[in-house]
């Protein structure tokens, strides 16, 4: 049986003076369109199609600059998702040197690498040596052993909690594509109540890739040396301005400098910028202490994911805040800022309106202690984007703070000049 077509409907056609729904649905409209007072109510029809069209034309003139930003961020926002779910623990950093060395290529006068895989790349030919490092590598671990089962113990590659390894999820590279695991945990239904508040120690855990056998594991690609990373996929944090993502510590870093090599690529500077992307910074600051031998800087800018104490922390370990802008370490375990340098980094910020945290951090070593001994002795300075929960699975950056830190390190460089750097270096009484 057909069925029968219903008579067509005149489609109303719409006038250019008038506000579509979708327009009316955006915050735009509802902040600025007007509240008709009584003499607008009450005015010649004439004049409220004049003032019609003129809030139309304002309304969509609005929207167009309110999207404008959003194409740029996206940019941002892909380049920080490639580098954060890019695989680069201690030693295998090649995927991650790959991403770096296309992103910043564009803007780069040359690029080269030291006997460590570190990333040297330059912009400018005269002048003092500025070197602005930022590490590549993340946390992870490395295959030890299989066993008979099919399961996987892991050595663990920079400074993990044990309470942060249980009953994650990872990825194994192996040699035919990645490899899913999950480091098990001991059932609650078996665990004696006195044992239930204790931290699960790692050598009891195990990689789980649901083999049920040694040869089923290496038929996968997977055998004892194989890198491992955490499986935590970048996330924008529920339509906020936070970024969810793994390895922050320091792919942030990483992030500021290709944004701040392609601004200085169209700016002028008056020194020699090396721009050091090292490797083996989360076990013993390997490849800055190469770079620098290689670079020897004049003045030194390490560029490091901070550590907030807005949550779970205490005021005398860490002072930072996510979303309150950049920061840079006033002190930490592994080296002190100089003096001269940390005032030009704080009259800067000021200089620009910027807002610039100060943090003070036991425990925290930075490739800036290893740029400080080189070349005789270089004053060095860490800039710090805030992030939560770093060493970990899960850490969260805020994309002002962000935004903030490359502002502020752009302004820096173009005031790094010869008088400057000779400035901040003088130690004459």
């Amino acid at each position: 049986m057909a069925v029968a077509t219903p008579p067509p409907t005149r489609k109303k056609k719409q006038r250019k003076d008038q506000i579509t729904r979708a327009e009316r649905r955006h915050p735009t409209y509802r902040a600025i369109a007007p509240t008709p007072s009584l003499s607008a109510r009450t005015a010649h029809p004439a004049s409220s199609v004049f003032a019609i069209i003129a809030f139309t034309m304002k309304l969509r003139f609005a929207l167009a600059i309110a999207a404008f930003p959003l194409c740029a961020q996206d940019q941002t926002v892909d380049l920080l998702r490639k580098l954060a779910d890019a695989p680069g623990p201690p030693g295998f950093e090649e995927p991650i040197r790959k991403i770096m060395v296309d992103a910043i290529k564009p803007y780069a006068a040359s690029i080269r690498y030291d006997g460590m895989g570190s990333i040297l790349a330059t912009q400018g030919t005269e002048g003092p040596r500025i070197m602005v490092d930022a590490h590549m590598d993340e946390l992870g671990g490395v295959i030890r052993r299989i066993t008979p089962r099919g399961l996987l113990t892991m050595q663990m590659l920079g400074g993990w909690l044990d309470q942060a390894l249980v009953d994650q999820r990872w990825i194994i590279v192996g040699t035919k594509g990645p490899v899913h695991a999950v480091t098990g945990i001991r059932d609650a239904h078996v665990v004696p109540q006195e044992e239930r508040g204790r931290p699960f120690p790692r050598d009891s855990l195990f990689l789980d890739v649901g083999a049920m056998s040694e040869k089923e594991v290496r038929d996968m690609g997977v055998e004892p040396g194989s890198p491992v990373v955490p499986d935590a996929p970048f996330t924008v944090l529920n339509g906020t301005g936070n970024y969810l993502g793994k390895g922050w510590d320091d792919r942030v870093g990483c992030a500021v400098i290709v944004e701040v090599m392609r601004r200085m690529s169209s700016l002028s500077h008056r020194s020699q910028i090396v721009y050091a992307i090292t490797t083996q910074e989360e076990v013993g600051l390997r490849g800055a202490h190469t770079a620098a031998e290689v670079v020897k800087p004049d003045v030194g800018i390490a560029l490091e994911a901070g550590v907030t104490g807005d949550v779970n922390g205490r005021p005398e370990e860490s002072q930072e805040k996510l979303g309150a802008g950049p920061g840079i370490f006033l002190y930490n375990n592994s080296e002190i800022p100089n003096r001269k340098l940390t005032d030009f980094v704080k009259e800067t910020a000021a200089s620009k309106n910027l807002p610039l945290q100060f943090d003070l951090v036991q425990g925290y070593g930075d490739d800036s202690a290893e740029i400080q001994k080189s070349n005789g002795g270089t004053p060095v300075v860490c800039l710090l984007v805030p992030v939560r929960y770093t060493h970990a699975h899960n850490g969260i950056m805020n994309r002002r703070d962000f935004d903030q830190a490359v502002d502020l390190l752009v302004a820096m460089l173009q005031r790094l000049d010869a008088q400057m750097v000779q400035k901040i270096r003088d130690f004459a009484p």
